[in-house]
């Protein structure tokens, strides 16, 4: 519980500089590769994380776009509702995902689960559907981590056990990895030799 808006800010603050920088350079270096290669990119949450999902569709496909490389292909699994219901009616809402993944994915694509307990059912019967059938998994946690974040190739975790500040912090990462991502250009682009080449151009302030 926060007293105050300054106690918010400075908690959220402090969680914000306990990112894993070097996880979500792995995260941009996938999703760039997904884009040269064409591979799909689905993403999936429930609840508030559905509405993150959503937003990283938007996102990820809109504003990466460049004359010069290909577009993003990008699927939000929470975004159909009437595939949505039809499989939780029919085969229970643990399939609602792992549902459509059946359909939809393959060797080498992309899936992204969001989830602030990492516990959630029919996300990890979907994370657990897409690594046999060979895709790179991504989960955005937060708390522990939970089952998910044990599951995934990429971990990217939010060590915060305040729900609202965990899918605060999520919205962040798919902002910050649509920013980053709209700095490509190129197929070779590296964002982690970017990085590298930037920090010796910048002369930090001491103090």
């Amino acid at each position: 519980m926060f007293l105050s808006v300054r106690d918010y800010i400075r908690n959220l603050q402090a969680t914000l500089d306990l990112l894993p920088e070097e996880k979500i350079y792995e995260v941009v270096e996938l999703l760039h590769e997904a884009r040269v290669n064409q591979r799909l990119i689905l993403v999936m949450g429930n609840g508030g994380s559905a509405a993150t999902a959503s937003h990283m569709v938007c996102d990820l496909m809109k504003n990466t776009r460049k004359d010069d490389l290909p577009n993003l292909r990008v699927i939000g699994l929470a975004d159909n509702m009437p595939v949505f219901s039809a499989l939780g009616n029919d085969e229970g809402y643990e399939n609602v995902f792992a549902g459509q993944l059946a359909s939809y994915a393959g060797p080498g694509d992309v899936v992204i689960a969001i989830s602030a307990s990492g516990n959630s059912p029919n996300v990890l019967k979907a994370v657990e559907l897409a690594n046999q059938i060979g895709a790179r998994t991504v989960g955005f946690t937060g708390y522990d981590g939970g089952k998910l974040g044990q599951m995934v190739d990429l971990h990217v975790n939010v060590p915060s056990d305040n729900i609202e500040q965990v899918e605060d912090i999520h919205l962040v990462l798919e902002h910050m990895i649509t920013s980053i991502l709209r700095s490509a250009d190129s197929p070779t682009w590296n964002p982690q030799v970017v990085l590298q080449q930037w920090s010796t151009q910048i002369s930090l302030p001491q103090g």
